[in-house]
């Protein structure tokens, strides 16, 4: 860790919120791991080991604390800005990369590592193995399922990644000593998540969070069937796993984001968690991005006045390409209405047990928009033919949109697929890569939030070699920049139409 023991002990006996998700406390007289906010009595300073992670307190033979519930604490992990490897790698485990028949050679090959080198990133970073993290990752997440919901600990068992229910029920005995049931808090029957009932969660973020910016972003973006933003709430349809759903996302109190899944798979649930942890940037440090970009002064007054801007992430990277193509050289809401006619006219229905007022269509996957009639909905043939060419791309490598070893390889990959230029690039690295140092350089709008007091703007070449200090976050860098002209984020960005329209 960067810190040393004393000061992790100082943060862990005035229970500074602020360490919570940076370090985990291990107790050795109980075997037990905390976090630095347990209200548990501060115990002695020899008795205590730190840890970066839960899965390192966990390696090291502790187990988590009941009453601080690490399950819950923020995830920070993937934003220590020391290897973007180790990030890339902490997204696809929480997606499920390690559950089932999956393993660490073939996390490191979708990397583009090798297999030792990525155990020991992980050993250096996260103090655990990759195969470690992901049983921690199932752990908390069955834990958290067993204490916020009543589903029967067999539908607990496939939502949190085990891989059977006798492997759940051993690792919990292990761990607690007790069978999982005897953790549960809420009382009553078992309810199981059968089709149309919904499971509830929270999901932790570290404050502050800027809640209606992510709102007004994504209110602008929703289509007509998929999505809904009303009254504070986004909805939308989901597909995952060959199966459709409905997940509806709300602030709650206590630096948390309440969630309701409706899913007739049970087993989708950790996939579904990951996407809304990545649509709305719920693993961001915005104290540590802050502290960074602030010490540039153009950027510091933006960063005060909204120090919870995060970056919305995208559902779906073959949604979010089609959305990026649709979207050239028009405004977003003319894009809007055609995302909205390409669904009606090739969207999968939502099923009646699932129907919901408003929300009617799954966004049409690869599959369904094979030999799909794009000029027809309304686009030049140039535009219309880009969208062909991206859906047989995407159907002939699934895993085009997937992360690759560095920022630069990720852009490379995605200039090369028919109607992707530069920006759309960068952007689509920004949002579905998460890439948190994605940067569109030619954005009309960045050289403009930047322009001198004599209205000179900075040229692509002049903003890049300014935004070598705002590195590893300057998609942040962008999105205050953005909202500087627009404080609502209720415009688009505006990137350099004739790159993509050479690209198209």
């Amino acid at each position: 860790m960067d810190m040393d023991d004393d000061a992790c002990y100082r943060a862990l006996s005035t229970r500074d919120a602020r360490f919570d998700g940076r370090l985990f406390v291990g107790v050795k007289t109980t075997g037990i791991y905390c976090r630095p906010i347990c209200p548990a009595r501060t115990p002695k300073r020899e008795n205590v080991r730190f840890y970066p992670t839960a899965a390192a307190a966990q390696s090291a033979g502790f187990r988590p604390c009941l009453r601080c519930r690490p399950e819950t604490s923020p995830d920070l992990a993937a934003w220590r800005g020391a290897s973007n490897t180790v990030a890339r790698a902490l997204g696809l485990i929480e997606a499920g990369a390690l559950d089932d028949e999956h393993d660490v050679e073939g996390l490191a090959d979708r990397l583009g590592v090798g297999e030792r080198q990525l155990r020991r990133l992980f050993r250096k970073h996260l103090g655990a193995s990759p195969i470690a993290v992901a049983q921690t990752r199932r752990v908390l997440l069955a834990k958290q399922l067993i204490q916020e919901t009543r589903l029967p600990m067999a539908e607990v068992a496939m939502a949190s990644g085990f891989g059977s229910v006798r492997r759940f029920n051993e690792t919990f005995q292990q761990l607690y000593a007790r069978p999982p049931g005897a953790l549960r808090r809420l009382g009553g029957p078992e309810e199981s998540a059968g089709l149309g009932e919904a499971v509830r969660l929270s999901l932790p973020y570290q404050a502050p969070y800027d809640w209606d910016a992510m709102l007004s972003f994504l209110a602008l973006r929703a289509i007509v069937g998929v999505e809904r933003v009303e009254r504070g709430v986004y909805e939308r349809t989901l597909g995952v796993a060959g199966a459709v759903g409905l997940v509806r996302v709300e602030p709650a109190a206590k630096s948390r984001l309440a969630i309701s899944v409706r899913f007739p798979k049970i087993s989708a649930l950790p996939a579904i968690i990951a996407r809304v942890r990545r649509v709305f940037d719920l693993a961001a440090d915005p104290v540590a991005i802050s502290t960074h970009l602030a010490k540039d002064p153009a950027l510091a007054p933006l960063i005060a006045a909204r120090p919870g801007l995060r970056v919305p992430g995208a559902w779906d990277g073959f949604e979010l390409a089609i959305r990026a193509i649709l979207g050239q050289q028009i405004t977003v809401v003319a894009a809007r209405g055609l995302a909205a006619k390409l669904v009606a006219a090739y969207g999968e229905p939502m099923p009646e047990a699932l129907a919901s007022e408003g929300l009617t269509h799954v966004f049409p996957t690869p599959q369904r928009l094979v030999g799909a009639d794009f000029a027809a909905l309304g686009m030049p043939r140039a535009r219309a033919a880009a969208l062909t060419a991206m859906t047989e791309a995407v159907n002939a490598d699934p895993l085009i949109f997937g992360p690759k070893r560095t920022l630069e390889d990720a852009v490379g990959a995605l200039r090369a697929l028919p109607g992707i230029g530069e920006w759309t690039a960068q952007y689509i690295a920004m949002r579905e890569l998460r890439e948190p140092d994605a940067f569109p350089a030619a954005d009309i709008g960045l050289m403009r939030a930047l322009a001198d007091a004599d209205g000179r703007r900075p040229t692509p070449a002049e903003l890049s070699l300014r935004a070598e200090a705002w590195r590893p976050w300057r998609a942040y860098a962008a999105l205050h920049l953005w909202s500087s002209e627009t404080p609502s984020l209720q415009t688009q960005p505006e990137k350099d139409l004739t790159d993509d329209r050479d690209a198209a």
